[in-house]
């Protein structure tokens, strides 16, 4: 069995003063990918390149305090690749890749950053330049090996994936243009949404995030936006899956899912 956890740190200096190590070595995650280190290589360095006998590998922003993602894996991947595009997305962070091929398989597990559009138009047009450089390449990758992208997508697919989705319809996260390229990823582009294969029925438990704004966490209006985005091969193996909420390192809540294979 193997278990594979995603979470969005919002910064992994301030994740772990919460306790994160202890929570990854309770856990015993066979990998784990984050989002949102809010680091530099420098600030990793020393401090954040193992946690709870877990290796890190780390892709960071340029800019200071912004973005970044990593995954920490108790298995020796054969090759680690960082990036996509060589430009914009790169710069920020958005994507590593770690590869665990054999003579027989080709393998990869891959720590995504999605942008948000919510902060302003001009960030939302950056999400939607991400999606549209992001797809084809992803596509490829799917047509050449199992894989599993884990990440923080900042898109609710479906009206059962938020709380409040009448009175987000314009908002940024649940745009039609975001939905449909969900959609388009999981119909034509050769992937499956793991959760929902495993529970496709509307809940409340299912929600990742939660506004820090109102009393958002409190009262569960939450979003769907943290995946397990999988080739089919890999998704027909998942088991079980569990969002973590007796504990919190970020807004964003831990999301496991034990799959039955092995590296």
């Amino acid at each position: 069995m193997f278990k594979l956890t995603s979470l969005n740190l919002n910064g992994i200096r301030a994740a772990t003063s919460k306790g994160l190590a202890d929570w990854v070595q309770a856990k015993a995650p066979d990998c784990m990918c984050v989002q949102e280190l809010k680091a530099q290589a420098s600030d990793i360095a020393g401090r954040f390149e193992n946690l709870a006998g877990l290796q890190g590998y780390f892709h960071c922003a340029e800019k200071k305090g912004y973005s970044g993602v990593g995954i920490y894996t108790r298995h020796d991947p054969s090759e680690v690749i960082t990036g996509f595009d060589g430009g914009e997305f790169d710069a920020e962070g958005r994507c590593i890749e770690l590869r665990f091929d054999t003579l027989t398989a080709k393998r990869s597990i891959l720590s995504v950053y999605f942008p948000s559009g919510s902060s302003s138009e001009e960030r939302q047009e950056a999400k939607f330049r991400f999606l549209e450089a992001f797809y084809p390449y992803l596509t490829r990758l799917c047509g050449t090996r199992e894989l599993i992208l884990c990440g923080d997508v900042n898109i609710a697919h479906q009206a059962i994936d938020l709380k409040n989705w009448k009175s987000n319809q314009k908002n940024s996260g649940f745009l039609p243009e975001e939905r449909a390229w969900m959609s388009r990823a999981l119909a034509e582009g050769g992937l499956v949404d793991v959760y929902r294969q495993l529970h496709p029925e509307a809940t409340a438990d299912s929600y990742t995030w939660w506004s820090n704004r109102g009393q958002a966490w409190a009262n569960n209006v939450g979003w769907r936006i943290d995946y397990h985005l999988a080739t089919p091969a890999w998704a027909r193996t998942a088991r079980r899956v569990e969002i973590e909420k007796t504990v919190r390192f970020s807004d964003h809540a831990p999301l496991s899912i034990t799959y039955d294979f092995v590296l």
